[in-house]
C-alpha cells in the first residue's frame, strides 16, 4: 500500500468516512430509539461535528500541555490522552443527545457507548476497504 497520500485525497478520504457513517447511522439509530429520521439525522451530524471540533481543541492544548510538562509522549500519556479526549466528548454530546432527543441521559449515554462500538470496527474496516480499492485503482492506472 503506498501511504503517499496528498492533502485534497486525505479530505476526499475523510469526507467520504463522515458521509458513509452519517448514511449507516442515521436510519439504524432512527429505528433502534424511535426517533424522526430527519431529528437522529441533525444529532449524527451535530455529534460528528463537534467530535471533529473537539479533536483539533482538545489534541492542540494536550501537545501543549505534553510540552509545558515537558513530557514525552508513552503508554501512559497515550491512555491519559484517550481517557481524557473521550470524556470530554461524553461530556459534551451526551447532554446535547438527551436534550435534541428529549431522552434522559442514561439513554443519551447507552446511545453514545452504541456509537463508539459501531465506529471501532467501521473505521476499521472502512480505512482498510479504501486502502485496498485505492491500490487497485493506482495499478490499474500504472498498467494504462
Amino acid at each position: 500500500m503506498s501511504p503517499h497520500k496528498s492533502l485534497t485525497e486525505r479530505v476526499f478520504q475523510a469526507i467520504g468516512f463522515e458521509l458513509l457513517a452519517v448514511m449507516l447511522c442515521t436510519p439504524l439509530l432512527a429505528w433502534l430509539m424511535d426517533k424522526p429520521l430527519v431529528d437522529m439525522g441533525v444529532a449524527t451530524i451535530a455529534i460528528g461535528l463537534i467530535a471533529l471540533a473537539w479533536n483539533v481543541l482538545f489534541n492542540g492544548l494536550f501537545d501543549r500541555l505534553l510540552k509545558r510538562l515537558a513530557l514525552v509522549p508513552s503508554a501512559a500519556t497515550r491512555v491519559l490522552h484517550a481517557l481524557l479526549f473521550e470524556g470530554g466528548l461524553v461530556a459534551v454530546s451526551v447532554p446535547l443527545i438527551a436534550w435534541w432527543l428529549n431522552v434522559s441521559l442514561l439513554e443519551a449515554l447507552i446511545l453514545d457507548i452504541g456509537v463508539l462500538l459501531f465506529f471501532l470496527p467501521y473505521t476499521y474496516v472502512y480505512h482498510w476497504a479504501y486502502d485496498v480499492l485505492r491500490e487497485r485503482m493506482l495499478l490499474a492506472r500504472a498498467v494504462r
